[in-house]
């Protein structure tokens, strides 16, 4: 297979490219500043792309490469894979579900600790040698907390179960109720948000999703209310958010994504009932390997004509 091209479109994994390096001709976008004089020269020889949640195949992308047969995503979401024209032109799509749903759920957790219980905040007071003149402020705990949860897949359920050992109620919502769940279904973000002290967004980005958190959705929540974000950052509207918590009409948030990643509104980094992460949901390296894993598991399935791991389209 060393022979057949495959386009790399952002930094995402050394392990990744040493094994799409070791079975395939590696084209490494990001060392070509000029793309449309690089495509031009190379789209003949390109029959595959792996993508991630920064830079996937979006329309532009999949027509300059006329031989593209599938594109293999390093990641769960799919929002920055134009899927409808993929269809159309009969490539083959795939991602990474399930060996990355535990550390995303460990990590939502972890974020609800942290910013109910001020863990950040509590470092810095004791780096900054505020401790040595009087005890840390008091904070909220997380056990016994209303958890709603909007996406009740993979990730969701297993935030759900880890929530579940804290004694906290769990409710959500998604586009219909689930059958076998013995969580309480809300048929809307706003009810499920009048009804919850903690709301997570654990589903995947569509035009449906986009902007599900509103000013609408964050005012049902309420002044003792906390946001916890491990999605997608445009699930979020977000100068409605940074306004709310600068107004005090929410009482915190723990984001791991944002609307216009690597940038985080400035607003957000002053104010100390806010945990802010750089998209590190599933960045552990057992998990990223395996991830990577699966995308080079792919590619070998396809260009073997043998059935894929994890087919999408």
């Amino acid at each position: 297979m060393e022979a057949i091209g495959v386009l790399m479109t952002f930094p995402m994994s050394s392990y990744l490219e040493q094994e799409l390096d070791k079975r395939f001709n590696l084209f490494r976008m990001w060392n070509f500043p000029q793309k449309t004089d690089f495509l031009k020269e190379n789209s003949g020889s390109i029959r595959a792309v792996v993508g991630n949640a920064n830079v996937g195949a979006d329309c532009e992308l999949i027509d300059s490469l006329p031989h593209l047969e599938i594109v293999s995503s390093f990641s769960v979401g799919l929002d920055k894979v134009d899927l409808g024209r993929c269809k159309e032109k009969g490539i083959r799509v795939t991602n990474t579900p399930d060996v990355l749903t535990e550390d995303v759920a460990d990590l939502a957790i972890g974020l609800i600790l942290a910013t109910l219980r001020g863990i950040c905040e509590c470092d810095r007071y004791v780096r900054s040698g505020l401790w040595k003149k009087g005890d840390f402020k008091l904070t909220t705990k997380f056990s016994g907390k209303k958890v709603g949860i909007i996406g009740l897949g993979r990730i969701g359920t297993a935030i759900a179960k880890r929530a579940e050992a804290f004694n906290c109620p769990i409710s959500y919502y998604s586009r219909s109720e689930k059958p076998d769940s013995k969580y309480k279904y809300f048929p809307s973000v706003v009810e499920l948000a009048s009804d919850c002290d903690i709301l997570i967004v654990a589903c995947p980005l569509t035009e449906a999703t986009r902007h599900i958190i509103n000013r609408e959705v964050i005012n049902a929540l309420g002044p003792k209310g906390y946001l916890i974000n491990i999605g997608r950052g445009p699930h979020v509207d977000e100068p409605e958010l940074v306004s709310a918590l600068v107004e005090g009409r929410l009482a915190g948030a723990g984001l791991d994504v944002f609307e216009h990643e690597p940038h985080v509104p400035e607003e957000l980094f002053r104010l100390d009932n806010v945990v802010l992460l750089p998209h590190v949901g599933s960045g552990t390296v057992e998990t990223r390997n395996a991830m990577a894993d699966l995308v080079v598991g792919n590619l070998e399935a396809h260009f073997s004509k043998k059935p894929l791991l994890t087919p999408v389209v």
